[in-house]
């Protein structure tokens, strides 16, 4: 049943004072930094794609080098410098190893503060341009901010040492400054396009894309593309992107030449979106369930805010005002994620976060009364929402059933101290608390409302979420740093010996030594590799391989499984440490040696040398 114009009034939304807007978007501020910061360096970094740009990150602070981020001895030429920079700009802070043992808050803050600053963004936005009948601005900005942070996708990437956070943040800021610029009738156009370069200095060109797929769709469903284009004012808006963005990528190509325009542009863009990489081959309806994953437990909503703009252009309905066209802006920004991805050969779930802004939106506004909407879709929709978090609810009660299938041979006891911790408890309380709340309120929805299930919520992520992350770290990650720590006394007391790791591969062994890592696999080969590359691999930097007169001793973590295979047999290693699965020899060179040309002489060669990224 639709309501009709008398049963629901459209009323101009009320009009919020400077003071008003200020002290919403403090309480915004101080939920996203409980969110954000809370424990944020309490844990170690996760292999294997954080430690190696907290490295980079790292390696920037302490050489000085700005420009060429650099891995291991090696240049990392995935990612721009932006994520470094800031990241390096945490490592530079004074007394950092003190007050940041682990070193994961430096490396998760450009993370953190994407997130923060998309969470301020999205509520300045509802509080400086409140949607139609909306007679609470303050708490449907907050509940579309929390919509956004809640999604368990950026719950996880929010707290990841790596680009997507920040790049997710710097797109979002600009979407929506471009947005304001159109619902003021283009004042400060600018703006957008200056946050633009930061997103190109964060992830490459696909920023621009994004944006210009974004906008276009936005331009075509509200059939004034031509108006758009004169407010926005992209040709000059494009020059200022570049202006900002084009110098480090000139600069990286002039002093790195040819190996970072292969890497770059070659590997990590144009054929990350032609073929598949990494393994990484998902089904062309790969983020269809995703979209649906990111939104728990809301996803009924976000539905049902898609499905109310898709009425309004099939029923040709007249465009509303400028300033209260963000459910469509959103809308069209959240399809051109799922339409660029989707037809991307490489698929990954991190390639959704960009959308989670818009979904935030879509999810809040979806809930504003309007004489054109059903009130009873939008019950029935609040209505799922709950009955999804009855069964996470349902899930986490019944953890007893699922946690012991549990099977990862590095974290053997996880199952048996997560029961233990009570952490799960907690989770399952929090979420049951959501679900009474949020029953309580089924027949009266509204965006201020979604507060009563999202407190509870914000209560997870605070006493159970972090905590079993703090649990997955101890379990998982402490033996990495144990092993590292044993590294770096064996170097104090010894020297600087040629290191490997072999079997079970960790770049945070990397990280935590802070000395360059042989990193080899499972195989025969895997032996022959290292001897060689002790010996041949100098142009590393920091790498000290040299050769068995000035080092007849090297250092090998291996873990217990490989140490067991055949070829790693009769070499009489001293045995040094031993923490977890993994286990740290030193091993005489010459033995090792000697053992690699037996296997030379069965057919065994070394592959190493064949041109492929380095692998972990």
């Amino acid at each position: 049943m639709t309501s009709s114009p008398e049963a629901v009034a459209t009323v101009a939304s009320p009009h919020l004072t400077p003071r008003q807007r200020r002290r919403g978007l403090l309480l915004v501020l101080v939920v996203g930094l409980l969110i954000c910061f809370w424990q944020l360096g309490g844990n170690g970094l996760v292999d294997e794609t954080p430690p190696l740009f907290a490295a980079a990150g790292r390696a920037m602070a302490r050489t000085g080098d700005w420009l060429t981020p650099r891995v291991n001895g090696l240049p990392r030429y995935d990612k721009p410098p932006l994520v470094y920079w800031l990241m390096g700009l945490g490592y530079s802070l004074p007394g950092q190893s003190e007050w940041d043992p682990l070193g994961t808050w430096a490396g998760r803050l450009p993370s953190a503060l994407g997130t923060l600053g998309t969470l301020l963004m999205l509520a300045d936005t509802l509080l400086r341009f409140p949607q139609g009948n909306d007679f609470t601005p303050r708490r449907t900005a907050l509940a579309a901010a929390l919509a956004f942070v809640l999604s368990p996708l950026v719950l996880l990437w929010s707290r990841t040492a790596v680009s997507d956070g920040l790049l997710s943040g710097t797109l979002a800021i600009s979407l929506l400054c471009q947005w304001r610029c159109h619902a003021s009738g283009g004042r400060r156009w600018w703006l957008a396009w200056i946050v633009l370069g930061l997103a190109v200095l964060t992830k490459g060109p696909v920023a621009v894309v994004l944006s210009g797929i974004s906008l276009v769709l936005f331009g075509l469903a509200r059939r004034n593309l031509g108006a758009l284009w004169c407010e926005l004012r992209p040709l000059p808006g494009l020059a200022i992107t570049a202006l900002i963005s084009l110098p480090w990528y000139a600069l990286e190509l002039l002093v790195e030449g040819q190996p970072f325009w292969d890497s770059f542009f070659g590997y990590h863009n144009f054929q990350r979106f032609t073929s598949v990489v990494n393994s990484h081959l998902q089904p062309w309806w790969f983020f269809v369930p995703v979209l649906l994953i990111a939104a728990l437990p809301f996803t009924p909503l976000l539905l049902l805010g898609l499905t109310q703009v898709v009425q309004g252009l099939v029923r040709r309905r007249p465009p509303s005002t400028s300033d209260q066209s963000l459910q469509t802006f959103a809308a069209c920004w959240l399809l051109a994620v799922f339409l660029l991805f989707t037809t991307a050969a490489t698929k990954l779930p991190s390639y959704w976060l960009p959308a989670t802004p818009a979904a935030g939106l879509l999810i809040a506004l979806a809930l504003l009364p309007d004489p054109s909407r059903s009130r009873r879709a939008q019950s029935w929709c609040w209505l799922g929402s709950v009955l999804l978090a009855l069964v996470l609810a349902a899930g986490l009660w019944g953890a007893g059933l699922w946690v012991p299938l549990i099977d990862d041979p590095e974290m053997p006891t996880l199952p048996a101290e997560l029961l233990a911790s009570g952490f799960v408890l907690r989770a399952a309380v929090c979420v049951s608390v959501a679900v009474v709340l949020g029953a309580w309120l089924w027949w009266r929805p509204q965006p201020g409302r979604l507060l009563a299930m999202q407190g509870p919520l914000v209560v997870f992520q605070l006493v159970a979420l972090v905590p079993m992350m703090l649990l997955g770290d101890r379990v998982r990650q402490v033996p990495v740093r144990q092993v590292a720590e044993a590294i770096v006394r064996e170097r104090q007391s010894v020297g600087v010996e040629p290191l490997a790791m072999v079997g079970a591969m960790k770049p945070s062994l990397h990280f935590y030594t802070d000395q360059v890592v042989i990193y080899e696999g499972i195989s025969e080969a895997a032996l022959v590799n290292v001897v060689d590359r002790f010996r041949t691999e100098m142009s590393r930097r920091g790498f000290r391989g040299s050769s068995v007169e000035e080092q007849p001793t090297a250092l090998v973590v291996i873990d217990g499984r490989t140490s067991e295979s055949d070829h790693w047999q009769a070499l009489q290693p001293q045995k040094l440490a031993s923490h977890g699965i993994y286990r740290l020899w030193r091993v005489d060179r010459r033995r090792l040696e000697a053992r690699a040309r037996q296997l030379r002489q069965q057919g065994v060669t070394p592959d190493w040398r064949k041109p492929r990224p380095e692998r972990y």
